[in-house]
Formats: C-alpha cells, sequence, structure tokens
C-alpha cells in the first residue's frame, strides 16, 4: 500500500480501501497468534468474513458504480476507481486465501487437539455417518426446493448474502453431456454447523458444516438424474440505501422500502466452492451480470462467519478468555443515589474494565423516580433485548416525557432500529428520525429531575452505543456529569435535533457538523504556533478511523513545526508517518486485542495545561459534516488524569500494538524490538480493575466500630473516592 502524492497536493496520502484491507489484515492475523485460546481465534477468523462482506456491500460497491459511470477522477491518493478495484481484487484473493488456509492448517488442527473435531463426510465413523443420513433426512431434506433452471424456468432471484448449492445435472439415458443447471436455496433457519450426535472414544465433539451434508445427499433432490458436481456458493450485493432525504415525505416507510429491496441490489462479488462446473460458472455470472474477476474461490467452509454459531454451540469454557470480572465504583455502590453522586462530581467509567451497570441504573432510576420529569436520549445501534429501551418504555408508561432520537439510517441495523422506534411510540414515546441529510451518531442522553423549586439536568455522554452486549466488548468511555454549562448545551444539542437551529451555540461541547471540525483544526494549530514559539507542544489522539484531508493536512504541518504526534488509529489511517521533513514526529499505532478499541479520545498539550477531550467522531468528512456527533470535555483534574493515563499505557504497548510505516506496512513492536518487555495495555486495565475490585471487597469486610448510641453521620467523604477509583 505505498503512499501516492495527490496532484493537487503536495501532500502524501495512503489509500482509504487499501487502508482497510491491511485493517483486516491485522484482524487476521489476531487468529493466526497462538497467545490467544483456539476459541477465540476462530472468532477471529469469522470477524474477517463479516468485516469484507460489508467492504463489498459499501466501497466496492461504491466503486464499482463509478466505474460503470465512466468516473476517472483521481483521489487525495492519486488512484482511480479501476486501479483501486484492481489492487482490491488482488490483495483480497491472497486475504482470503490465507485465511482458508488458517483455517485449515491452524484452527482445525487447533481444535482437534481439544477433542473438538470438525470432519468431511468421508471422514466420520460409520456410526456417524448413519447419524447424518437420518439427520438429513428428517431436518434437512424436507425443506430444500431446487430449481430447474431452463427455458421454463427463469433464472431466480438470488437473495444477497444467502447460501446456494449449484448443481450440474445430467441425464444418464442420453449420450450428451447436458449440464443442466440447478439452485438449492438453503434456508436461512437451517444451522450452518451441525454437531454429530454420535459420541467417539473419549467422547470428542464432531462437528460437520451443513453445505458438505447437502452436498453428499444433493442426489436425492433429482431422482433419476445423474449429479456431476455440486458446490456452495453465495452472491454479495449492493447494500447501501440510496435515500434523498428532501424528496422523502415519510423516511420511516422509505427506508422499509429500500431494505426489502436491499436483496435486488447489482450483484458485486460471487463466491463459489472449488470444484464448480465453469460452464455453468460463466452462466451464473451472465444471469447476474458480474465479470470472472469478482468471483472468489473457496477452498473451505463457506461464509466462516457463521463460525460464530460453532463459538456458541461448543461449550468449552477452557477453550475461550476467562471470564473478566468489571470493577463497580463504590460511587454506584447504591442505585437510589444516582442523582446524589452525580451531583457531587462528574464520573467516569471506562468500559469493559469498568461495568456499563450504572448506566442501566442511571435510566431505571430516572424511569421509576417521581421527580424525574423529562428524559431524552440518542439510540444508533442497541440489543434486542435492551434493559435501555425497557426502562425508556418504562417511563412512558409512568407519565414522563420521554424522547428518543433513533437513528433509523444506522448501517445494517436499519430494520431493528425501526423495530424500536415503532415499540416506542407505540407506549407514547417521542420518536425524532434527526436531522434531514445527517446521522445522529453522538451518544448522549439527558434527565430532568425537580429538586426543590428547581429543575436540575443530569447528563450521560460517552464514545460508545448504548448496547448493553457490547459494552462488554468494546473499550468505551462513558461520562456523567450535572455540570450546568455541560447540561445546558446538551439540552441545546437535543433542541437542535427535535427543533430549529441553524446556528446553535456550543462552548463547551465539540459539536459536529457544526463546530466539531473548526475547533479540531485550531488546537491542532494552536500546538503547531506552540512549538514554533518553543513552548511544550504536543498532540495524541485515539480514534477508529483518520482519512479527514484537511486534519491530515495541518497534522502535517505541525510535525514539521516540530509537534510530538501519538496517533493511536484502530483502522483506516490515511496520513503517512515518519516521511523525514514532513511527518517525522508523527507516530502512528494500530493497537488489535482481546476487546475492540472503540474509544475516541485527544489530547492537547495547551502549554501544559492539556485539554482532553471524549466523544463519538472518528476523524472522517462523514463523521466532520455529515453526522451529529458530540465530543465533550474533560476537566476534572483526577478524570482528567485518568483519561491521560489510558492514553500512556496504550503507547506503551508492546504486545499487541502496531506500528504503521511509511510505506504502508504495519509492523509489530514485539518482532522489531528483540528483548522487548511485553506489555499488554488491555491487561494491564483488566489487572488495575481487578485489583480495584479487591480491594473494594477488603474494604467492605472491614466493619466500623462505633460506640454505643453514638449517631451515624454521613458526610460527602463517604460518598466518594479517590483519583484512581473515579
Amino acid at each position: 500500500m505505498p503512499a501516492r502524492r495527490n496532484t493537487q497536493s503536495r501532500f502524501p496520502y495512503f489509500n482509504r480501501e487499501l487502508s482497510w484491507l491491511a485493517f483486516n489484515r491485522r484482524v487476521l492475523e489476531q487468529a493466526e497468534s497462538e497467545d490467544y485460546p483456539i476459541l477465540e481465534r476462530m472468532k477471529f477468523l469469522a470477524f474477517v468474513s463479516s468485516n469484507l462482506d460489508e467492504f463489498f456491500e459499501i466501497r466496492v460497491a461504491g466503486l464499482m458504480q463509478q466505474v460503470k459511470s465512466g468516473v476517472i477522477e483521481l483521489g487525495p491518493d492519486g488512484l482511480g476507481p479501476k486501479e483501486q478495484l484492481r489492487r482490491i481484487q488482488s490483495i483480497t484473493k491472497r486475504l482470503v486465501a490465507d485465511q482458508y488456509e488458517c483455517w485449515e492448517k491452524q484452527i482445525v488442527p487447533g481444535l482437534e487437539q481439544s477433542n473438538v473435531l470438525f470432519r468431511d463426510y468421508d471422514e466420520l465413523t460409520r456410526n456417524e455417518k448413519k447419524w447424518v443420513t437420518q439427520y438429513f433426512e428428517e431436518q434437512i431434506f424436507p425443506v430444500l426446493t431446487p430449481m430447474a433452471i431452463d427455458p421454463a424456468h427463469p433464472f431466480p432471484q438470488l437473495t444477497n448474502k444467502a447460501l446456494y448449492i449449484l448443481a450440474s445435472i445430467d441425464d444418464p439415458e442420453t449420450r450428451i453431456i447436458e449440464r443442466m443447471m440447478a439452485i438449492i436455496p438453503v434456508p436461512r433457519i437451517l444451522p450452518r454447523v451441525v454437531k454429530i450426535g454420535v459420541p467417539r472414544r473419549g467422547k470428542p465433539e464432531v462437528y460437520i458444516f451443513l453445505s458438505d451434508i447437502i452436498q453428499k445427499y444433493i442426489k436425492w433432490l433429482f431422482p433419476g438424474y445423474k449429479v456431476r458436481s455440486a458446490v456452495p456458493f453465495r452472491i454479495t450485493r449492493n447494500s447501501d440505501l440510496y435515500i434523498d432525504e428532501e424528496e422523502v415525505e415519510n423516511l420511516l416507510n422509505k427506508i422499509e422500502e429500500e431494505l426489502m429491496n436491499m436483496n435486488k441490489g447489482a450483484a458485486v462479488r460471487v463466491e463459489i466452492g472449488k470444484g464448480a462446473d465453469p460452464v455453468l460458472v460463466d452462466e451464473l455470472l451472465e444471469a447476474i451480470h458480474l465479470q470472472p474477476e469478482h468471483v472468489y474461490t473457496i477452498g473451505g467452509p463457506m461464509n466462516p462467519l457463521r463460525l460464530m454459531s460453532a463459538y456458541d454451540l461448543i461449550d468449552r469454557p477452557e477453550l475461550k478468555f476467562a471470564p473478566v470480572v468489571p470493577y463497580t465504583s463504590q460511587q454506584f455502590d447504591s442505585s437510589e443515589h444516582i442523582f446524589d453522586r452525580i451531583l457531587e462530581s462528574d464520573i467516569m467509567l471506562h468500559q469493559p474494565y469498568d461495568t456499563f451497570q450504572p448506566f442501566i441504573d442511571f435510566i431505571n432510576q430516572a424511569a421509576k423516580d417521581p421527580q424525574v420529569f423529562a428524559i431524552k436520549q440518542t439510540l444508533y445501534r442497541t440489543a434486542g433485548d435492551s434493559p435501555i429501551v425497557a426502562a425508556l418504555i418504562e417511563a412512558s408508561r409512568r407519565g414522563k416525557q420521554v424522547t428518543v432520537l433513533v437513528e433509523i439510517k444506522a448501517r445494517f441495523d436499519e430494520a431493528n432500529n425501526i423495530a424500536w422506534a415503532r415499540r416506542l411510540e407505540d407506549v407514547g414515546v417521542h420518536v425524532v428520525y434527526g436531522l434531514v441529510g445527517l446521522k445522529t451518531h453522538c451518544k448522549t442522553c439527558l434527565v430532568v429531575r425537580r429538586e426543590g423549586e428547581k429543575m436540575r439536568r443530569y447528563c450521560h455522554m460517552g464514545t460508545g452505543n448504548y448496547n448493553h452486549k457490547t459494552a462488554r466488548l468494546y473499550t468505551d468511555i462513558s461520562f456523567f456529569t450535572a455540570k450546568e454549562d455541560i447540561t445546558e448545551e446538551v439540552a441545546g444539542l437535543f433542541n437542535t435535533l427535535t427543533g430549529f437551529a441553524l446556528t446553535p451555540g456550543f462552548k463547551k461541547l465539540l459539536v459536529a457538523p457544526f463546530t466539531l471540525h473548526s475547533k479540531i483544526q485550531s488546537y491542532i494549530k494552536a500546538e503547531t504556533r506552540n512549538a514554533k514559539a518553543g513552548k511544550p507542544a504536543r498532540i495524541i489522539a485515539q480514534t477508529n478511523s483518520l482519512v479527514d484531508q484537511a486534519t491530515i493536512d495541518n497534522l502535517y504541518r505541525a510535525s514539521q513545526a516540530g509537534v510530538k504526534i501519538d496517533l493511536i488509529v484502530r483502522g483506516i489511517c490515511n496520513l503517512v508517518p515518519n516521511i523525514k521533513g514532513l511527518s517525522e514526529n508523527i507516530t502512528v499505532r494500530s493497537i488489535l486485542g482481546r476487546y475492540l478499541e472503540h474509544s475516541r479520545i485527544f489530547y492537547f498539550e495547551n502549554t501544559g495545561n492539556p485539554m482532553v477531550f471524549a466523544g463519538s467522531a472518528d476523524w472522517m468528512p462523514r463523521n466532520f459534516y455529515r453526522r451529529i456527533e458530540a465530543v465533550f470535555p474533560v476537566e476534572e483534574p483526577a478524570l482528567r488524569d485518568r483519561l491521560i493515563d489510558i492514553l500512556e499505557t496504550y503507547l506503551k504497548d508492546t504486545k499487541n500494538a502496531r506500528i504503521l510505516r511509511s510505506n504502508g506496512a504495519y509492523h509489530r513492536i514485539s518482532r522489531a524490538r528483540k528483548g522487548t518487555k511485553l506489555v499488554s495495555a488491555q491487561d494491564v486495565f483488566a489487572e488495575t480493575a481487578a485489583t480495584r475490585r479487591k480491594l473494594q471487597e477488603q474494604e467492605r469486610k472491614v466493619e466500623p466500630k462505633i460506640a454505643p448510641h453514638t449517631p451515624i453521620t454521613r458526610d460527602s467523604g463517604d460518598r466518594s473516592e479517590s483519583p484512581e477509583s473515579t
């Protein structure tokens, strides 16, 4: 992924799509890592496929549309759509080949060592084959519907990412080889990984893929005919939603309509098993209007994402990560005192090392508290059994004014969010879908509570979604405050989302698309001026992606001025580091570990008086200009110092961190520096949480000695914590 110079700029940039593929290569390296339990490695292998699906559905589909439309304009990296597609296909085919090699040579043997066997049909014992035959006859055969393709049976509409079997059928009574095509849809309801119910000696678990079973017994579907070949395949289609919100009268109905049409989008990729009849493959490609270069031959299980079901099916805790018990702060020792604690001081959580439960308690208490009059919240992605949505419904039923900003354009969560929106509306919740042309991506919740004669606001802001399940898997920052200068602006943000505001005023919050981009640029430029003046200057930024060209250019200029810049970018990074005279003061590292790094934290030295922010926004044009984002300052010294410590801990990571070179390659610090002590930031955070939890348990065991009849008083010191544990 060499850096290219844009003809309109003197600065170099990496290509966005190739940078994303480099990220997915790092995900594959997690599956190849012997540091992880074998089932966790299998899960990372599944993530590679999930990532590639979305990449093809959106990014590759967009490039193919550009080529079809005759677009030849070069991107900031100097690559046009055709060249990008050529490189994507070359890199992806190597990536997929390595993914299946990892499955065959590492994951399968590793599982076998633990008595978990994935077998082809021919490797099964006689009893196991007998069991599979009965399973096919009783569970699979009744729901299969073969579809012949001939003049009387036109080519069917094939669903996006569904599993099919492509069969070549021949009439044995004729001398000619007819090569008749038949397609067998495999219903989604059938499990793709089947556990064979016949124990072996030593009781190993034996699994077989559904597609293998169907291939073996496919002749049952065509009595009297000879099946020459039968291979699984799936089609990936363009899944982007194209909606002109200015012209749509009912956005909800329009998105539902588009979701129904999604399976009819243009085909962008075919994955097909080895051994397919080449004549039928050509006919398939002609029917779906796709060229041969978009075919990916698969040498293993079709769609490894389905291995996620095997992860849940295999009940072997010793082959998975040991569970980590998150820390629960004493500030949240009782949900009844949540508002008191937030009023005393701002509170910050670092998930998943700190539990997400305090927010669930916060919203539940708000729903039940008779003093709470109103709740306003954004929902971008949430779980199917969300206790948060349940609390909002309860609040509405109790007569509180509940307003929820549901982002129904959250990609691949549209249907789920529409269902939540309708359910909320049914109980009287005021559901809003945000501003025209903008996605509501900020993570904010505001509670309005009567206290005496005054209405007081309490708010929660975060870097992650309001999803109690992903809160155990993603690293994120949660922030609670009752400070009026923040809560007043959060109230203004909600008013902007639900009403009209051309120029909303934000002084504390950095809000996209209004002030976020300009403020970030001004902070970078301020560090540049400070460095030129000989003052302390430093920038640390943790984000998922860095794409925005103006931001990159300003970081280049800051580096030239001598600003030390450390970037922690998990995924896409278009900035080219370590170029002498341009970016030699910039380091870029990507950290992948047990948890998905999802926090966005930004540090600016500010001549020794650091400014630290956290929020929902990556440094991408879509986040700056096409989304509602909220980035908040963390100003209380103890909390600010904890965020700085989190960033510094990431910069000390030598186990999971990979450093980006100027040629686009990532290298492990542990391999580059022999003898380096391996430090995992995620392990450090987990160990710190465990230590805090043990200390807390010890403190609870110590009973206070109180003289008889001595009144027990409770002051603010009893309900607060040391700076280290907030």
